[in-house]
């Protein structure tokens, strides 16, 4: 079999382009893995060299030297391990890490013949995904093209030339698209997948990128740098929007992307199969973007939360279907587009809830700050929604109210300091009566912070301590504790009570 192996290390290396040192060690391995299994029943080291002049070839069983005398050494195999004081006796030059070997029997040459057709198959498989990998890595995001091979209810695989295939899984396809073995298709590449067993290349036709770079491609202002796409979002298939802004005050960006009769949106709408999309323009303030996203409706007005990162949105009734859309789909891209939650209502909803919060704010002013509702009614329709607003906002702002002069504002906002350092003062004292006492911190087994943690939780004494469950404990996710380390803490406060039942039963 020496003629037959260098014969096959030969053909491999100079079709594929692999070194045939590398070819060697795999045979060298595949016969290894061979002459184990076939002479062994236990877990062995098994070596081959094969000569790389003539392709003959020898089998040996290898034992790994270790230093006995080495700390945190080991022996996980006798049948593959040997120490060094046992391997000097065979051979005194040997040192740690080296093995001794014994040759051994070698494979047949019917088995000799299946493992180099297999390490030829194997190998040539190896190489050519290398290829793929090599070819493609530069080219993740963005577009490849191709030609459908075929198509099933969980893929398609797509032949993008040069024997490479592709793949669009199910949760990257759209849906009702009508993909049939010989039509021309676009992917947006997303990774490359070494492990995967079939195509290494998976395209998306359903992720935001996809939908940019057609747009990329159909539009040349996008590409010279003249448009930037912001953000877009998509429910493949159906609709989607794209926000996007020029850097030339000059362009128009909806018109570009749209172009001449519609012409460049078409084309992207026909490689999405059919799904419709709204170019609208980007703006760096969120009233005005929002405005835009929920194009093609008209926003009569918008209250924003910055702490909830949410807008109320009014919307004339004869528009109220088109903000929403059809399944709420109009509003949810817009809301994905701007990442604000979005709240669309009709202008009567918007007012009736706008006077009800305004009502909350008018009664919360008034307990709080003492002050009569006109005043109170003023505060909460010039947009202050809490206490903190008032005591810390510029005073001459406030004063620009009509209704207020300035002996009024200090007199306002001296309350809602006021109260905003009682709060404080209150908090401060609610916290150190909630300090825990010296007997539960020095109590045995007991941790400072697990001690400030249950005291935090009204656990203040030992004796609070003795009354809690295990499971009450472990309900204070802050604690952390192993459900024995709490059981043992609370029978070392339960000890006094034990304690006085021993006395108690002596007495008698």
């Amino acid at each position: 079999m020496s003629k037959e192996i260098l014969q096959a290390v030969e053909v491999i290396s100079n079709e594929k382009d692999i070194p045939e040192n590398e070819v060697f060690l795999a045979l060298e391995s595949a016969l290894a893995t061979a002459a184990a299994r076939k002479k062994f029943t236990e877990d062995v080291e098994i070596q081959v060299d094969i000569d790389r002049a003539t392709g003959d070839y020898k089998t040996y069983q290898a034992w790994k030297v270790l230093d006995g005398d080495a700390e945190e050494v080991y022996m996980d195999n006798p049948e593959k391990e040997l120490w060094l004081i046992d391997a000097k006796e065979i051979d005194p030059e040997i040192q740690p890490g080296q093995y001794i070997r014994k040759e051994i029997d070698s494979v047949d040459g019917r088995i000799v013949a299946q493992v180099v057709m297999q390490v030829m198959k194997h190998k040539l498989r190896e190489s050519e995904r290398a290829k793929v990998v090599a070819e493609y890595e530069s080219k993740i995001g963005q577009l490849v093209n191709g030609i459908v091979k075929r198509s099933d209810r969980n893929r398609i695989i797509v032949d993008i030339g040069n024997n490479t295939d592709a793949v669009v899984n199910k949760e990257h396809m759209i849906p009702r698209d009508p993909m049939r073995p010989g039509d021309r298709v676009r992917g947006y590449l997303m990774e490359i997948n070494p492990e995967n067993k079939g195509p290494l290349l998976i395209l998306s036709r359903t992720s935001k990128e996809f939908i940019k770079q057609l747009f990329t491609l159909e539009v040349p202002e996008i590409g010279d740098g003249l448009i930037d796409i912001v953000e877009a979002a998509r429910e493949p298939g159906v609709r989607a929007k794209l926000a996007v802004v020029a850097n030339d005050p000059r362009l128009d960006p909806v018109g570009a992307c749209v172009g001449i009769r519609g012409a460049r949106v078409q084309a992207v709408s026909n490689e999405l199969a059919g799904e419709r999309v709204d170019i609208i323009i980007w703006n760096e303030n969120p009233a005005q973007y929002v405005i835009n996203a929920l194009t093609p409706a008209e926003v009569a007005s918008i209250v924003i939360d910055e702490d909830e990162h949410a807008m109320d949105i009014a919307i004339p009734e004869d528009q109220l279907s088109k903000a929403i859309g059809r399944n709420g789909q109009n509003v949810r891209l817009a809301s994905d587009l701007t990442g604000w939650t979005l709240n669309v209502m009709s202008i009567d909803e918007f007012n009736a809830k706008s006077n009800s919060e305004i009502q909350d704010m008018v009664k919360l002013f008034m307990q709080q700050l003492d002050v009569d509702e006109e005043v109170a009614t003023i505060l909460a329709q010039e947009g202050y929604s809490n206490i903190e607003e008032i005591a810390y906002v510029d005073a001459e702002e406030m004063a620009k109210i009509e209704e207020f002069d300035e002996d009024m504002v200090q007199e306002i906002q001296s309350r809602a300091q006021d109260l905003i350092l009682t709060k404080a003062i209150v908090a401060e004292e609610s916290m150190e009566e909630r300090e825990p006492s010296p007997e539960l911190l020095n109590m045995e087994g007991m941790d400072e912070r697990i001690a400030y943690l249950m005291a935090g939780k009204g656990i203040i004494t030992v004796e609070d301590l003795a009354e809690q469950s295990v499971s009450e404990i472990l309900e204070i996710p802050e604690i952390n504790l192993p459900e024995n380390k709490v059981a043992d803490l609370i029978m070392k406060a339960r000890e006094p009570w034990f304690a006085a039942s021993s006395e108690g039963t002596g007495s008698k």
